[in-house]
């Protein structure tokens, strides 16, 4: 009897993967407005279509006004007794990096840095879209394809900047090179925000899809972690006949079936995942605890983004805790043992601050945050999610990565999934961690998806 009563839960859970992935029918996929204004009203009819030269610049009057608050901020609470990052940012750490961006941060050298290659601006849907353009030159039988990469939130274009020599490097040993479109998303950075509501990630990527249309690319490969994960799944989706190939360090296939396989798997792991990468998955509650313990910010941020965009554009002590905490836990979550949060095993000070200028001198962490709100809550953002993706998919997992899924699942909504990379290490922040590893693996891909007889693509479940 009592084997029974365990096996009928089990059967239930079954039927209900069983249902989703065989019976369930899709709605019709959404038809995204491809010319939706998202600018001012007053400025439609006046739109700037041309392709801009960008330079990145720290003015004097802003860099004053930081240091100003960095170096009157109140003093700390002081950490609780034998706590390091458990509670989030240390306070006994925050004064070493408060006063490196004060005194040690060279703004204007970072500014010389960020223009180490072309940056552009050009008007989409009512939007300056920011974007780095990296175009390399190639010798005769070498062919240039594009390739857009997208950063999620809390990162930025910086993400991409170690990785991009190595996207771009010709090499004899293949046959193309490749060409890197690099946007901030809208909102983040030097991108407009939009000024209405109902701007989430199918939104954005009708304005990506029409940026590459605007550059002159009909056909295109993409790559994306993190909300350029979502972006470019959903560009998949919308426009396979333009996505040549999708690359993804943050590969999710968010379904009924994916959920109930997943709780099916607590109970029989090795059903769901192979047994070397189970601790990846379970035990469940393991895991749940530890999504519940680092997804509060997306709570806040998918319901109310502008009342903590006020605290964290007043104060850039706040927004340094806020978000270089994410590079620590993200990054690794056994680093929240470590006093310094394990913050520069793997990142400079530079790096991380060169980031988080991206947000402050752009004033722009209240709209970035926007984009939770808009897109948790956008039915159509639903729908887009179970309708399987035919484009040719490549994905690497990191070790640390905060959710991990098997190749099974991935398949569910990339059917043509060609490749899985599964990392040892690395986290969420993996351009930046890595870009050696990632630049790699995309070339990898891109190499592989030019290889494919598209003829024998599925096309269908």
């Amino acid at each position: 009897m009592a084997r029974l009563l365990f096996m009928v839960p089990l059967y239930a859970i079954a039927a209900v993967a069983i249902y989703f992935a065989f019976i369930k029918k899709h709605p019709p996929l959404p038809e995204p407005d491809l010319n939706a204004w998202w600018g001012p009203k007053e400025l439609k009819g006046k739109q700037d279509t041309s392709i801009r030269p960008f330079k990145v610049t720290f003015s004097e009057s802003m860099i004053k006004d930081l240091r100003d608050r960095l170096k009157n901020h109140p003093k700390w609470t002081p950490p609780l007794e034998n706590v390091a990052f458990e509670y989030g940012f240390n306070s006994k750490q925050l004064d070493s990096w408060v006063t490196y961006w004060a005194e040690k941060y060279n703004f204007q050298e970072r500014a010389k840095f960020f223009n180490q290659y072309p940056h552009y601006k050009t008007n989409i849907q009512g939007l300056d879209i920011h974007f780095i353009r990296v175009k390399p030159e190639v010798p005769a039988g070498v062919e240039v394809v594009p390739m857009l990469f997208m950063h999620g939130w809390p990162g930025s274009v910086r993400e991409f900047y170690e990785a991009l020599p190595l996207l771009t490097a010709v090499s004899k040993d293949r046959n193309f090179a490749i060409e890197a479109i690099v946007p901030s998303l809208p909102g983040y950075g030097f991108s407009d925000a939009s000024v209405r509501p109902g701007f989430g990630t199918v939104e954005v990527a009708v304005v990506f899809r029409n940026l590459m249309h605007r550059l002159g690319f009909k056909k295109y490969y993409a790559q994306g972690g993190d909300w350029g994960s979502g972006i470019g799944s959903n560009m998949a989706t919308l426009f396979p006949d333009e996505v040549l190939g999708w690359h993804t360090n943050f590969p999710m296939a968010r379904s009924g079936y994916t959920n109930a396989m997943t709780v099916l798997g607590a109970f029989w792991p090795s059903l769901v995942v192979e047994p070397h990468l189970q601790d990846r998955m379970y035990p469940l509650g393991k895991v749940l605890s530890y999504l519940i313990e680092e997804t509060g910010y997306m709570h806040i941020q998918a319901t109310k983004p502008d009342t903590v965009g006020v605290g964290l554009s007043d104060s850039p002590s706040g927004l340094l805790a806020y978000i270089v905490e994410k590079f620590s836990t993200w990054t690794n979550p056994e680093w929240k043992k470590r006093p310094d949060g394990g913050l520069e095993t793997r990142f400079t000070k530079d790096k991380v601050l060169d980031n988080l200028m991206l947000y402050w001198s752009t004033n722009s962490i209240t709209t970035s945050m926007r984009l939770y709100a808009e897109s948790l809550a956008s039915p159509d953002g639903l729908i887009i999610n179970e309708h399987p993706t035919f484009v040719p998919t490549w994905a690497i997992q990191a070790k640390y990565e905060l959710v991990y899924q098997p190749p099974s699942f991935i398949k569910k909504k990339f059917p043509n999934l060609i490749g899985v990379t599964t990392l040892e290490d690395g986290g969420h922040f993996l351009a930046m961690e890595l870009p050696e590893v990632l630049a790699k693996d995309v070339l990898k891909a891109v190499e592989a998806f030019r290889a494919l007889d598209r003829s024998k693509l599925k096309t269908e479940l």
